[in-house]
């Protein structure tokens, strides 16, 4: 058995790599839209880890907004909010969650990794609730702000079906009853399926989307590796997006090949299911962007065997040729390691129409890219259902000029008068954007 000491050798030495690695040859925006540069990958002996250190915003700071918008905080002193989800009263409910404790017996990996989330502002213990933030007159100012649900298991996406209120946990989709104006559930949950968790849940997060007669909903289910590192077995019903028939209990397979999809939104003029997909590692700081695509029934994506197509990945073994053949290519690439998790398109008023039916895409932050990549929230312009130009920032500063993280964008909606929400889970905050001096 190692001693203590030579953990923290080890530990130090992977903390330290950030002076080790490739370096992007490439600008940003060559990684961004329907056709990005892909060049020949580049596994360095010593893989690129470059962390933006967690640190909070200081007093008196705050994102930047792009010219017309102006940013404020809605709520702050959460504990780490991942997700959002607006009822149709107009409350907002905030996932605040992380990952679920890793069995004893994670080895070395495991204590190297735990020590690499904590620098990241994750892997603390989860609040594994969900807090309901009100705002009746919509003026940006809370008058309520309650704890609705807890006693949850690393809660991610909410999906309000009727009466019923269903919460996407790390192990399982249930759901409760509700209704409308309550601050508060008490009820016990009802499973209504098991989703993929186990002892490794490499990708934690589950979100859930329903359909829009609330006859199916659809869950994402993120990889259990980087490229399957620990067996395509280990990998079942992952990479996924998943169906379930919530009457029936009923669970099948949507869409494969989707390393670890986060964001779930119907497009408004295509009715299309579209998805934002976080894309694989250590292949250097120009490969493979992140992106988001709509989502066809029975569609494989490559994962692992390949990206962005018929890119083939030489480093999986055996190579599968078949679904390499068949993998789709995604409509909208989003940056190399972007971390790209919101996503939700525009519907509201308030904004100005340069927004409408477009995508906002949150963009948690790159680990492995030298320099920094995402750490915004972008916008894409749609028209006719398709992604239409290039993608422009709207919210920035994330990073300090010495390039420690302030906050991190994750999850986005829009409330009920049309102003942007975004969640910030190491700043601990929502912003709200709204139209400049409204």
């Amino acid at each position: 058995m190692r001693s203590p000491f030579a953990h923290l050798a080890t530990g130090t030495l992977m903390l330290s790599l950030a002076g080790c690695g490739d370096m992007a040859k490439l600008p940003a925006e060559a990684s961004y839209g329907p056709d990005p540069k892909l060049p020949e990958p580049n596994e360095t002996l010593v893989p690129t880890v470059n962390i933006a250190k967690a640190v909070g915003w200081p007093d008196g700071m705050k994102p930047l907004a792009v010219e017309g918008l102006e940013v404020h905080a809605f709520a702050r002193d959460l504990d780490h909010p991942r997700w959002l989800y607006v009822l149709p009263n107009g409350d907002v409910l905030v996932a605040e969650s992380d990952a679920p404790p890793k069995p004893d017996g994670q080895g070395i990996r495991g204590w190297i990794m735990k020590k690499i989330m904590a620098r990241a502002g994750s892997g603390g213990k989860s609040a594994n609730r969900i807090t309901l933030l009100r705002d009746s007159d919509g003026d940006g100012t809370l008058e309520d702000r309650t704890v609705f649900l807890d006693g949850l298991n690393s809660p991610f996406g909410m999906a309000l079906v009727g009466d019923q209120l269903y919460i996407a946990n790390t192990d399982a989709l249930v759901r409760f009853p509700y209704r409308e104006g309550i601050t508060r559930i008490d009820a016990a949950g009802e499973k209504v399926v098991d989703l993929p968790a186990g002892p490794i849940n490499h990708h934690w997060t589950k979100n859930v989307i329903a359909s829009a007669d609330g006859s199916r909903l659809y869950v994402t289910s993120g990889s259990n590796s980087n490229i399957a590192e620990n067996g395509m077995e280990a990998e079942e019903n992952r990479a996924a997006i998943l169906e379930v028939d919530p009457e029936r209990r009923t669970l099948r397979l949507f869409a494969s090949g989707l390393r670890n999809p986060n964001g779930l939104a119907w497009q408004p003029d295509s009715g299309e299911l579209w998805t934002t997909v976080n894309e694989r590692d250590l292949i250097g700081s120009d490969l493979v962007p992140d992106y988001m695509t709509s989502v066809k029934d029975g569609g494989f994506y490559g994962w692992p065997y390949s990206y962005f197509g018929q890119h083939v990945d030489s480093r999986v073994k055996p190579p599968r040729p078949d679904l390499v053949e068949k993998a789709i290519v995604p409509d909208y690439a989003l940056g190399n390691h972007t971390a790209s998790l919101g996503l939700v398109f525009y519907e509201g008023g308030l904004l100005p129409e340069r927004y409408s039916h477009g995508a906002f895409i949150g963009q948690h932050g790159s680990w492995n890219r030298k320099p920094h990549s995402g750490y915004k929230v972008v916008f894409v312009p749609f028209a006719n259902g398709k992604p239409d130009g290039a993608a422009n920032d709207v919210l920035t500063g994330f990073l300090s000029k010495d390039g420690k993280a302030m906050g991190r964008p994750v999850g986005v909606a829009v409330d009920k008068v049309g102003a942007l929400l975004v969640a910030d889970d190491v700043g601990n905050v929502i912003w709200r954007v709204t139209p400049a001096n409204r």
